[in-house]
């Protein structure tokens, strides 16, 4: 789902199935016996502990002859596949947002990812993967970067690490291009950016990226991501904590007008390659 929440899904979900298991007069652990799982897996779904798995999904449909409405709901409602499990929710975070301040270690935001640096990053982290799956992954992160042109888009600050100028994705000419779109996106006042360069030497978060959320009506969140996992992080000690990181570290970096200067040298320095490939 883009807008809606997938834990309301999962609510709905566990709601429809009691009201289906109960019109036709089955317990927990009947109905549990009759699609190969436990009565209590039966009462998590049900009060949307757990993530209804779509083969049990098929099979709850085929006892309780729903003409398929529970399978539908697992591959419309609650898997999303445009997303990993574990960055599904901060995904949808992002939309309600009114503030997002991301440092990034090594790659480019996803929020300002271009197609061909989207593609390039996906099939790096996914070799032996089909060109549907890796099309699926990146019209997903595309999409994402719509919040950037709403008209009530949210403030956007952004740390890139000197890493993500220099290490090449894909072709130098889609690098370029990625850069020079960041750099498009400072001079337009859509987001502000630093660049923390190499000079500034050790930083706070030495182990993956972080993403600080602020909202209208709620607490603030921080994500942390690192190979294969991520972490949404709401305790308020720990949200402060990771807030002190990134100050510390948007402290160290170059001003705005001296880093979009460097992101835009970067995009030249990739320009002459890109002529040549």
């Amino acid at each position: 789902m883009a807008n809606g929440s997938r834990q309301a899904a999962w609510e709905f979900f566990g709601a429809e199935l009691k009201r289906r298991r109960e019109d036709a007069a089955l317990t927990q652990v009947e109905l549990g016996a009759r699609v190969f799982v436990s009565g209590g897996y039966i009462g998590q779904f049900e009060q949307a502990i757990r993530k209804p798995q779509l083969d049990v999904a098929q099979r709850i449909d085929e006892v309780l002859q729903t003409d398929g409405i529970f399978e539908r709901l697992c591959r419309k409602l609650i898997d999303d596949p445009r997303y990993a499990d574990y960055f599904a929710k901060a995904a949808e975070l992002e939309t309600l947002a009114t503030e997002i301040h991301e440092f990034a270690p090594a790659l480019v935001p996803g929020l300002l990812q271009t197609r061909a640096y989207a593609w390039a990053v996906t099939v790096a982290m996914n070799p032996f993967a089909a060109d549907e799956y890796i099309e699926e992954k990146v019209s997903g992160r595309l999409e994402r970067a719509r919040i950037l042109k709403d008209a009530t888009r949210p403030l956007y600050w952004v740390v890139l690490h000197e890493n993500v100028l220099r290490i090449p994705v894909g072709r130098p000419g889609a690098m370029a291009e990625q850069l020079e779109h960041v750099a498009r996106l400072a001079r337009q006042r859509t987001l502000v950016a630093q660049v923390l360069p190499y000079t500034a030497g050790p930083y706070p978060i030495m182990t993956g990226s972080l993403k600080l959320m602020g909202f209208e009506d709620a607490p603030p969140t921080a994500y942390t991501e690192a190979v294969y996992s991520g972490n949404l992080l709401d305790d308020p000690a720990v949200v402060k904590r990771a807030r002190s990181a990134y100050d510390q570290i948007r402290a160290a970096a170059l001003s705005p007008e001296a880093s979009l200067a460097l992101v835009e040298s970067a995009a030249e320095d990739f320009r002459p390659c890109a002529s040549t490939t």
